[in-house]
């Protein structure tokens, strides 16, 4: 007997975003819940689609000439405190190994927040001659933040999967010119594959990277209106070089000290995948970071069983020989129903159905996840038109995002019209000082924050701080945040 329960959504991601959010993760099989406080287990719903990520990443950075390698988990306290301000930026988040077993440890190790202590204990002394740069080396691991914000599922977690590369040049003008490359990777992954649109620029003083000169970052605007970090890039300047002796002797002999970058992108951007793109549904998955981008599902009777399951075969092979992830649904215990609705809370991109009826027709019934659109398709004709339709719906997932977050950005020059848009759950563009106290004094009162500055600037010409700070030195991005 087919099962009638539901795996369905039942709140709207408009009415209830975090309720709506909550139910995805769990019925779209994407993650569950540890023991261990804002720790989630990572299942392969959503593990397979990091796994994409990191693939198409990784080999962007090996095609620029960057390396991959591993440090250790644990960072001794003495090398965490030899930044000052990184290890003011970490103190609060950082988590600590005192005993092996029973024993007291002589020295505490924290369990790595991010790694550039560790890192450059090594580059220290790789480094003598500038014949060894430039250095540049990426780890893909895991990283331990204990913060103290609510957790909520990939977005902000005390556990989370990243890369970090690490990079040392001879010269300022090299290292600065890397940020090009990285945030060019970084930005194709996130338009190209997951078909997200961001504002990229320059961190203020306040939001950027403990122990940089300065951050670049990713943008990203959410259904409810707040706004997230995604992949960033830190140039270091010499700071850390000059803390842990990182030197070289130049073509003249001379000693000098390195310049150095740090960038990453995480798993928090599988939760800003689910969020923008998903739908009262459930997921919707961009095709090209979707594992599975085609489920077929056949309509089975007993006296038409073997026909129809044998032409689901044949459509299966045919796209699969045209680089199409497919998955073949052959379950008898559930419904056709059941199933376009599990498929449809999973995102799955496109689903097939082929039942007796369409194997009279020669013709199979082609079902769009984001647009929910069906049409009757030819069987000669699969073959053409399912990456027709995977190209299409993935360059409409983009447009759609992109032109949210356009219309959700709003040009202001006073405070009182920069909290108005915040009311609205939109992000403001004004010009403004950069001054730490006034961003804090914002901050508290609004629960609002600065984003980042675009690199592209509109005319600053007797343009006035909007926080009445005196002269506007940029345009900047404000927004609440998560």
């Amino acid at each position: 007997m087919a099962k009638k329960d539901t795996k369905g959504i039942t709140v709207s991601r408009e009415d209830d975003f975090s309720e709506w959010y909550t139910q995805v993760i769990q019925k779209a099989d994407l993650a569950d819940y540890s023991s261990v406080s804002g720790c989630i287990v990572y299942k392969p719903g959503s593990y397979s689609i990091w796994e994409i990520i990191k693939s198409v990443t990784d080999a962007k950075f090996k095609a620029i000439g960057v390396k991959n390698a591993y440090f250790p988990l644990f960072i001794p306290e003495k090398l965490l405190q030899k930044e000052k301000d990184h290890v003011e930026g970490f103190s609060p988040e950082v988590a600590w190994v005192t005993h092996a077993g029973d024993t007291k440890l002589k020295e505490r190790l924290a369990v790595r927040p991010t790694s550039e202590t560790i890192m450059y204990e090594s580059y220290s002394k790789w480094i003598r001659s500038h014949n060894d740069l430039p250095l540049r080396i990426n780890q893909w691991n895991n990283v331990v933040r204990w913060e103290f914000k609510h957790p909520t599922p990939f977005l902000r977690g005390r556990e989370f999967l990243w890369n970090e590369g690490h990079t040392c040049f001879a010269t300022k003008e090299e290292a600065e010119a890397e940020q090009e490359q990285i945030i060019g990777i970084y930005n194709d992954v996130c338009q190209n594959y997951l078909a997200l649109p961001s504002l990229i620029g320059k961190k203020s003083e306040k939001e950027k990277f403990a122990g940089a000169e300065y951050t670049v970052s990713m943008e990203f605007l959410m259904p409810n209106g707040k706004s997230i970090q995604g992949p960033d890039f830190h140039h270091d300047g010499q700071n850390f070089a000059k803390a842990f002796e990182i030197s070289f002797m130049d073509k003249n002999d001379e000693k000098q000290y390195v310049w150095q970058n740090t960038w990453a992108i995480s798993t928090r951007m599988l939760g800003v995948l689910f969020a923008i793109h998903g739908d009262d549904k459930g997921l919707v998955l961009p095709p090209k970071i979707a594992p599975t981008q085609v489920v077929i599902v056949p309509i089975i009777f007993d006296k038409t069983k073997k026909a129809v399951l044998k032409e689901a075969e044949n459509i299966k092979v045919k796209l699969e020989k045209i680089g199409v992830s497919v998955n073949l649904d052959v379950r008898e215990n559930y419904s056709p129903g059941w199933k376009f609705n599990e498929w449809e809370v999973k995102g799955i991109p496109i689903r097939i159905e082929l039942g007796p009826r369409d194997l009279e027709n020669k013709q199979v019934m082609i079902a769009r996840r984001d647009t929910n659109e069906k049409k009757a398709v030819k069987l000669g004709d699969v073959g053409k038109v399912v990456p027709e339709l995977l190209e299409k719906m993935q360059s409409d997932l983009f447009n759609k995002a992109e032109k949210y977050l356009k219309s959700s950005i709003i040009k202001v020059e006073t405070r009182k019209d920069a909290e108005k848009v915040l009311k609205d759950n939109k992000i403001f563009f004004a010009p403004w000082c950069g001054s730490v106290k006034s961003e804090e004094e914002f901050k508290e009162k609004m629960g609002a924050k600065s984003l980042n500055s675009p690199f592209k600037q509109p005319s600053l010409k007797d343009k006035k701080c909007f926080l009445g700070c005196g002269e506007a030195k940029s345009w900047f991005y404000f927004g609440k945040s998560y």
